[in-house]
């Protein structure tokens, strides 16, 4: 049989395959810690849950409108009114299956081959693979840990061409936590505004913030800007309903246009119980997510001060997400039991296989020298893994 040569160009996500991996090693009774999984791993709040029982026994279960309903796009409309000062119209917003299905609808209608794309690296994991499959080019920056993983003007300026479609930001970040101050988002639009280049906005771990940080969108800098920025959310973290499959995007009418024609011949709408569901998340008070960044905090504190007190081991305090993103390179090039640690792929199975801890190596993310743990379980694995953790990189000489 001949796949489309499509296929050959993608891998399977490495954040999946490693959480994949520590599931079939736990089914086999082993007791693995997982510091691999992008969740929440708090229960989705209990009026959410109700909201959806109650859209069950009315019989809201048919099809809605491609698009999304009135309903929860008034909600997001309203959402980003608040949150954001950004006023949309319904004609402007599209839901999704997820904000990953959400980014790929936007590679779907705006890039076509010789399109670039710029991504800041390290990055998350699918947005190269979403733009190889469009016929896109990927065009990856580096940014410093001395610069908080953060793109700079002088970098990007270097980077843009004629060619250049759109830039891909993620603040907070997935993998490295950071986020962009106002001053940064300022020096990335004042480029982005001279050489008419869309930005693709992925604003899903906005609520999830540290220190008295104050997430921005880089829409709501200017009416120029807005409408040449393509917002995408949703509801998968900010109220931990990752599997109720709940994403949005918001952005240039003509776009949001195109991205609802794709999605009518694809997934058609999104699950009518879990929209309803969506509407009570965005509608409801921010006591949960208050809630849970609490929590987010006392285990970030914890986990990256454990990180840094291990020898040779150095992580920045992220400003967002549930992500710690230690550089462990030290370790490359040394040994333990007659195999050789080459680089992150290398140590992230020594971990799991020795330690019984999964994280994910920082190959995956574009950048080898780190590798990602999730503090999105509790402080009691956190403690147990780490400590597993610090006596297994003992022995590697």
């Amino acid at each position: 049989m001949k796949l489309a040569g499509r296929i050959g160009r993608i891998k399977p996500s490495p954040t999946l395959a490693m959480t994949a991996k520590a599931k079939t090693m736990k089914a086999q009774g082993i007791d693995v810690i997982d510091f691999g999984v992008g969740e929440p791993d708090f229960d989705t709040p209990d009026d959410v849950k109700e909201e959806a029982i109650k859209a069950i026994r009315s019989g809201f279960t048919k099809y809605t409108a491609p698009s999304g309903t009135d309903e929860l796009k008034d909600a997001i409309i309203e959402k980003f009114k608040k949150d954001n000062s950004l006023e949309y119209e319904r004609s402007q917003i599209i839901v999704s299956c997820g904000a990953k299905h959400s980014l790929y609808n936007i590679a779907q209608v705006l890039f076509e081959a010789g399109d670039e794309v710029i991504i800041p690296s390290p990055y998350w994991v699918s947005y190269p693979d979403q733009i190889i499959l469009n016929d896109g080019i990927p065009v990856f920056v580096k940014t410093e840990e001395k610069d908080q993983f953060k793109l700079k003007a002088k970098a990007l300026k270097k980077h843009i061409t004629p060619r250049t479609k759109a830039i891909i930001l993620n603040s907070p970040s997935n993998p490295t936590g950071s986020a962009y101050e106002i001053k940064d988002l300022e020096e990335i639009a004042e480029i982005a505004l001279r050489h008419n280049t869309y930005i693709i906005s992925d604003e899903i771990y906005e609520k999830i913030v540290y220190d008295g940080f104050r997430h921005v969108s880089i829409a709501s800098l200017g009416k120029e800007l807005k409408n040449l920025t393509i917002l995408v959310n949703g509801v998968s973290k900010s109220h931990s309903m990752t599997g109720w499959r709940i994403g949005y995007t918001a952005g240039p009418k003509e776009i949001i246009t195109a991205m609802s024609n794709l999605q009518s011949q694809s997934t058609s709408n999104p699950t009518s119980i879990s929209q309803k569901a969506a509407v009570a998340a965005l509608k409801g008070s921010d006591h949960f997510v208050n809630m849970m960044v609490s929590e987010f905090d006392k285990r970030r504190r914890y986990i990256v001060d454990r990180l840094n007190k291990m020898k040779g081991v150095k992580c920045l305090m992220p400003q967002g997400a549930f992500y710690a993103f230690p550089n462990v390179s030290s370790y490359y090039g040394k040994s333990v039991n007659n195999r050789k640690i080459s680089g992150s792929l290398d140590l992230a199975t020594y971990l799991l296989e020795e330690a019984k801890i999964a994280a994910v190596s920082g190959d995956s993310f574009g950048a080898d020298e780190f590798i990602r743990f999730s503090y999105a379980t509790s402080m009691e694995n956190i403690k147990k893994g780490l400590d597993r953790m610090e006596e297994a990189l003992g022995k590697i000489k």
